[in-house]
């Protein structure tokens, strides 16, 4: 074997356990190798009627999914096409509301926990309630031992990141985009408003889990 395949096999073992345990905390969960994989899972478990929205996610970039509802004539909320910030936020309020939303997570923990950070609240508020299903793309290497290490993963690697991304577009003024690790900061750029924990899926299987082996997403 190569030294991928020795990789890959060690990501697939970690990728499965941590799907047991998602299972045991009533996630639906699975295992995809591929970003093609991943697509084709996610489109599966989308209702072809379905009204589909999403949140800010790399991974659901990367992998092609929004591109391929918006060239299959999908009924999507999309916030992008907003003419101004109202109106983005009225999208965004509406999303709460959709069939399916599909959106990232920042960490996983080993035992089936999920650990997401936030900036004004609207895809943590998706997870939480609203949509009928939410349907979540996470590489495996946001799998993390446990809480603490899970949320110093989204403080000082996901949000930190996410920064850098934020500031290409717009000016930004936190510590954090000079430093590339978390203050604490109270700055009003920060996107670090909340900080949620999901330990367990109620309604059960209502949360939709697929993990890859792809390196996607920050």
């Amino acid at each position: 074997m190569t030294q991928c395949e020795f990789i890959n096999l060690r990501n697939e073992k970690i990728a499965k356990k941590t799907i047991e345990a998602l299972y045991k905390r009533h996630f639906e969960a699975y295992y995809a190798r591929t970003k093609e994989e991943v697509k084709d899972k996610a489109v599966e478990l989308i209702g072809k009627s379905d009204l589909v929205s999403w949140g800010g996610s790399m991974s659901l970039v990367q992998i092609g999914l929004i591109d391929y509802l918006l060239k299959n004539n999908y009924k999507v909320i999309n916030r992008d096409i907003a003419a101004n910030q109202e109106e983005r936020l009225n999208l965004l309020r509406q999303s709460l509301l959709c069939d399916t939303y599909l959106m990232g997570t920042n960490a996983i923990t080993t035992d089936g926990q999920l650990v997401n950070i936030d900036s004004i609240g609207n895809r943590t508020a998706a997870l939480m309630f609203g949509p009928k299903r939410v349907i979540i793309i996470a590489s495996v290497k946001k799998i993390m031992p446990d809480i603490d290490s899970a949320i110093k993963r989204v403080r000082n690697i996901a949000a930190t990141t996410n920064i850098q991304r934020i500031a290409s577009s717009r000016e930004i003024k936190t510590p954090c985009l000079e430093t590339g690790k978390c203050h604490d900061c109270l700055s009003t750029d920060s996107i670090c408003s909340h900080i949620v924990i999901t330990r367990l899926c109620n309604p059960q299987n209502r949360i939709k889990i697929i993990i890859t082996d792809e390196d996607i997403g920050f």
